[in-house]
């Protein structure tokens, strides 16, 4: 018979054991979106061609291109002087660069231009979110202009190519919040979240009852990740100036953190159904020991 010391003892470390598998899947269901976050910010948002392939699309989107257009118009307009034929000369100049948006020359330039940018947005995101992201917009006035001169439009030859910024993104938010550090741990935060729920589920007692509640924490992980992505576009495009297009800003804060949202609804989904079919094996005895009644 055991002596009641060996009964304390085995005791206490029953105890610890389960309080150190409570510790490790609480972090493990910490550490998932952590990683979700962590893997974006530093192979999304941290490599240039990654981030140039997300921005791209939206050179076809009618909101951007309108953006562009207003900006790029407006900048040409202030170095041409047509005396009487200024106000009637605005509408068609903006007619043409709208038109200039839709060809693949704009599309290689915007790829140019957001390749240029890259830099600027992570000294931005690293910052905290502080610092307005700026698109470089001469290539895209150099095309319009060469577009023009070929056209045999009188007054493009008297185009200059200056530097002219487009505010893409502004007040970036809680989006910036310990960006420096997600990129930094990259993809070792996911990693470290699943060695911390296997050996977490692996010193449980109950593990199917472990299996259940991780998989519950997991999927409210992912939700609040969502809520946080949702509250920083909020912020972002709330606190927007007047002359800043907000259908615009809201695609390119919408194209950055797509990959992120998406990662938060399998992450969600994923973790529903694994908890669905824990539960469902308890309730209905599948691969349940009767005799003792365990699960």
């Amino acid at each position: 018979m055991r002596s009641s010391r060996e009964v304390r003892e085995r005791s206490v470390a029953g105890r610890a054991r389960a309080v150190l598998a409570v510790v490790l899947l609480v972090l493990a269901c910490l550490l998932a979106p952590l990683g979700s976050a962590s893997t974006w910010a530093k192979y999304e948002i941290g490599d240039a061609d990654n981030y140039v392939a997300t921005m791209a699309p939206l050179a076809s989107d009618p909101d951007v291109q309108q953006a562009v257009a207003d900006a790029v118009s407006a900048e040409i307009m202030q170095h041409i002087d047509l005396g009487p034929l200024q106000s009637a000369v605005e509408p068609f100049l903006q007619d043409a660069v709208l038109s200039f948006t839709e060809t693949g020359t704009f599309r290689t330039a915007w790829n140019a231009a957001n390749r240029a940018t890259h830099d600027a947005v992570q000294d931005a995101l690293n910052e905290g979110g502080g610092r307005a992201v700026t698109l470089d917009l001469a290539p895209i006035i150099k095309q319009v202009r060469d577009q023009l001169v070929e056209d045999g439009v009188p007054f493009a030859r008297n185009i200059p190519v200056e530097h002219t910024e487009i505010t893409v993104l502004e007040n970036l938010g809680t989006l910036g919040k310990g960006f420096h550090m997600l990129q930094v741990a990259g993809i070792w935060l996911p990693i470290a979240a699943v060695l911390c729920a296997a050996v977490g589920i692996g010193l449980a007692v109950r593990r199917r009852r472990a299996v259940i509640a991780t998989a519950l924490g997991l999927a409210l992980s992912a939700a609040l990740l969502e809520v946080a992505v949702a509250v920083g576009r909020s912020r972002t495009l709330g606190d927007l100036p007047p002359e800043l297009s907000r259908p615009a800003v809201a695609a390119v804060y919408d194209a950055l953190t797509e990959s992120l949202r998406t990662a938060s609804w399998i992450i969600l989904a994923l973790a529903l159904l694994v908890a669905l079919a824990a539960w469902a094996s308890s309730r209905f005895g599948w691969g349940r020991n009767r005799r003792t009644g365990r699960g």
